[in-house]
C-alpha cells in the first residue's frame, strides 16, 4: 500500500427519502437494506480498506453518529471519526477533513467517497481509484469518476467529457471536464446520453491535499479560511470546540457547486464497475430481482393478487404482507409505520416534507 494514500468517507447525511426504514436515528449508511449483512458504511470501508490501512481512513459524520460509527467500525482510529455539530453539505465536510489531514501529511492523495452507493465489481473500482490515485500525486487535477449511462436517468447529474484529450493512466483514460449538468429532466437526459459525451456524476472524488487545497481557498475563501485557522489546533483536546464555532459560521453548499463546476482542471476518469447511488426507494426496486409481474419483493411472508410493477419490503418476520390490486406502487413496512405510495420520487419528497411537519415523532 503507498503510505501517502488516504480515503475520507461522507457519512452525515440523514437519508430521509428512505422512510420510513431510514430515520434520523439510524440513517440510510447505517442500515443493511439489500440484505448483504453489512450496512452501506460498513460495505464502503470493507471495500477500501482493500487498498488503504484503517489508519489512514477518515469518517466524516453528524455529532449524533459518532458512536453508530464506532460500533460499525471498530477498528478504526477514534481520532479519524471527524464529527461535524451541523449539517453544512459536502464542502465544510470535504475541508475539515483537507485541513486536519494537511497537519500530518501534507503530502497525501485523497479519495473521498460517500458512505451509502452501491458498488458491485470491486476489483474494477479498486484498479479505477489506484490509478486516479497516480494521477493525483502527479498532476495538479481534480478528478472525479464518470460512470457511462445505460439509460436516460433524471436523478443523477452529468459529466461533459472532451473525449479528445484523455491522459492515459494505468488501464484507464482521464478526460478534462467541458461542463457539468444538474439532474435534467427526461428529454435532455435522452439527448446527454445520445451524444455519447457525458457521464454520471458518481460523486466520488480523486486529488492531492495541495490540489484541493488551492482551489478551496480560490473559490470558497470562506470556507477555506476558518479551517486552514485551525492547523494548531486540529488533533489536541479543543478540536471539539473549534470546529463548533467555525460551524456555527459556514455556510451549505456543495463541492460540485462550490469548486468543481468552477475550477480549471477537473479531470474525469471513465469507470466500468456497477454503480448507483441508491437515492431512493425508486432506486432499490431497479435493483431488486423481479417477479413475473416485475415486483421486487423483500419480505419473510407476502401474499400479492394482481400486484404489477411494485416494490414491497418488510423486515418484519412474523407479519404477514397482503397486497391487493397495485401497480406501479411502493410498499414498505416498520413496526411503527407504513409507507404505500406510487414509484414517483417527488411525490414522496413532498410526502415526507408533509411527515416533518406534522408527524415529527416518526422522523
Amino acid at each position: 500500500m503507498t503510505t501517502n494514500h488516504y480515503c475520507i468517507i461522507m457519512a452525515g447525511g440523514i437519508g430521509s427519502r428512505f422512510w420510513p426504514l431510514s430515520r434520523n436515528a439510524m440513517p440510510k449508511q447505517f442500515l443493511d437494506i439489500l440484505g448483504l449483512g453489512k450496512s452501506f458504511l460498513q460495505l464502503t470501508y470493507d471495500r477500501f480498506l482493500r487498498i488503504i490501512p484503517a489508519e489512514r481512513i477518515l469518517v466524516v459524520t453528524s455529532n449524533q453518529y459518532k458512536e453508530l460509527v464506532r460500533r460499525q467500525l471498530p477498528d478504526i482510529p477514534e481520532n479519524n471519526i471527524l464529527t461535524e455539530p451541523y449539517r453544512r453539505n459536502t464542502a465544510p465536510c470535504i475541508a475539515y477533513a483537507t485541513y486536519k489531514l494537511l497537519k500530518t501529511d501534507p503530502n497525501a492523495s485523497v479519495v473521498v467517497a460517500p458512505s451509502d452507493h452501491l458498488i458491485t465489481g470491486d476489483e474494477n473500482f479498486l484498479g479505477t481509484i489506484r490509478s486516479a490515485l497516480m494521477l493525483a500525486g502527479e498532476k495538479d487535477v481534480l478528478i472525479t469518476l464518470g460512470i457511462k449511462p445505460t439509460r436516460p436517468e433524471t436523478g443523477y447529474g452529468y459529466i461533459q467529457a472532451v473525449n479528445k484529450e484523455a491522459i492515459a493512466i494505468g488501464d484507464h483514460l482521464a478526460y478534462p471536464v467541458k461542463t457539468f449538468t444538474e439532474k435534467p429532466d427526461t428529454e435532455l437526459a435522452r439527448i446527454l446520453v445520445d451524444s455519447g459525451e457525458f457521464y454520471w456524476n458518481s460523486g466520488i472524488f480523486v486529488w492531492s491535499l495541495a490540489s484541493i487545497e488551492k482551489q478551496l481557498e480560490h473559490w470558497l475563501p470562506e470556507i477555506s479560511l476558518p479551517f486552514r485557522n485551525g492547523l494548531s489546533i486540529y488533533n489536541t483536546p479543543h478540536e471539539g470546540k473549534f470546529i463548533h464555532k467555525v460551524y456555527e459560521e459556514i455556510r451549505n453548499i456543495s463541492i460540485d457547486y462550490g469548486v468543481m463546476e468552477k475550477a480549471t482542471n477537473t479531470y474525469v476518469i471513465s469507470a466500468s464497475f456497477g454503480w448507483s447511488d441508491l437515492g431512493s426507494w425508486e432506486s432499490i426496486y431497479m435493483h431488486y430481482d423481479k417477479d413475473a409481474r416485475r415486483n421486487a419483493v423483500s419480505a419473510p411472508k407476502v401474499l400479492l393478487e394482481n400486484v404489477r410493477d411494485s416494490l414491497v419490503y418488510s423486515g418484519q418476520e412474523d407479519k404477514l404482507i397482503v397486497v391487493k390490486g397495485l401497480e406501479n406502487f411502493i410498499v414498505v413496512d416498520t413496526p411503527d409505520a407504513l409507507l404505500i405510495c406510487p414509484r414517483d420520487e417527488t411525490q414522496f419528497r413532498q410526502l415526507f416534507n408533509d411527515i416533518t411537519h406534522n408527524y415529527e415523532d416518526f422522523v
